[in-house]
């Protein structure tokens, strides 16, 4: 049995998986600021799954930062209570067995190569469109890691071919100036569209005909493409696997294929665009799969 964590913001959820079928799920509101009670939290939730079902499983935990390969503690974190601390030992201490950590983002993609969208796939690109631009890299089924830990971090990489009706220039959270995440989040793309309506109030209007917000549209299918097309030209996927509230879209899977053979560096673009076949349930999936040396 494979259980999953996903520690998000707001809720933390677990999910049990026998032989990549669920057999359980279940979740509750995140402690906010408060890592003691989330550390506590989460291994309630463990025992409580293990009790009731009567085994013990392994344990795969995606949370909302990086453990950093220099001293183990947590980095990057938007649950700001996690920065600095050692999640993967605490937990390992109070349940008593290996646990296995990554980037939520990370887990997405694991789950979509594993059995979702991209699961024929040799090479999956996965991303995460919402309220920041996330990503990771599966090779075979798994996930490719580095010494910094950040792989997959194309959102926090400056939009390529810049242009004029881009925008002004916007100073992402990073620090550093005109991020993807600064055009292709939900807020993001809000903020520069200057219509006053939030990502999905956009997508609505631009539908029922609205110049502006079909023009809004346009703008964005063609910054995709070119993020995605840089994405491409560097590691050059098999499958791109869309997931975040963005990637609910339809609009994005008509418009955005036909863009890439403008700047993907190959005269035809044989990589698959392709939505998450499990929704928002990758992360918490993606998580139990942490422990998949059976696919290896």
């Amino acid at each position: 049995m494979k259980l999953g964590i996903d520690l998000g913001g707001s809720k933390i959820e677990i999910i049990a998986l026998q032989k990549g079928q669920q057999v359980l799920r279940r979740r509750a509101p995140t402690p906010q600021g408060d890592y003691l009670k989330t550390l506590s939290l989460i291994v309630s939730l463990v025992e409580d799954c293990e009790r009731d079902l009567g085994q013990q499983g392994s344990l795969g935990v995606g949370i909302p930062g990086t453990r950093s390969p220099d001293h183990g503690r947590i980095k990057n974190a938007n649950s700001q209570c996690l920065i600095g601390e050692d999640l993967q030992a605490d937990l390992e201490q109070r349940l008593q067995r290996p646990v296995r950590l990554a980037n939520d983002a990370d887990c997405f993609t694991l789950s979509e190569a594993c059995d979702g969208a991209g699961e024929a796939a040799a090479s999956v690109f996965g991303v995460i469109l919402g309220t920041g631009v996330g990503g990771g890299l599966a090779l075979n089924k798994q996930l490719l890691g580095g010494p910094n830990a950040i792989t997959g971090e194309w959102g926090h990489n400056p939009l390529p071919w810049r242009r004029a009706e881009d925008g002004p220039v916007r100073r992402c959270y990073c620090g550093q100036d005109d991020c993807i995440e600064t055009f292709l989040s939900g807020p993001g793309w809000a903020t520069r569209s200057d219509l006053g309506l939030e990502a999905s109030a956009i997508v609505l209007a631009a539908r029922s005909g609205n110049a502006a917000a079909q023009q809004a549209l346009n703008r964005y299918c063609d910054q995709l493409a070119r993020g995605l097309a840089s994405v491409i030209n560097l590691i050059d996927p098999y499958a791109i696997v869309l997931g975040g509230g963005l990637s609910n879209t339809a609009e994005l899977y008509q418009q955005v294929l036909p863009l890439l053979p403008r700047y993907v560096f190959s005269d035809q673009v044989n990589t698959r665009l392709l939505q998450a076949r499990h929704g928002d349930s990758s992360g918490v999936r993606g998580a139990a799969w942490l422990w998949n040396d059976d696919l290896r």
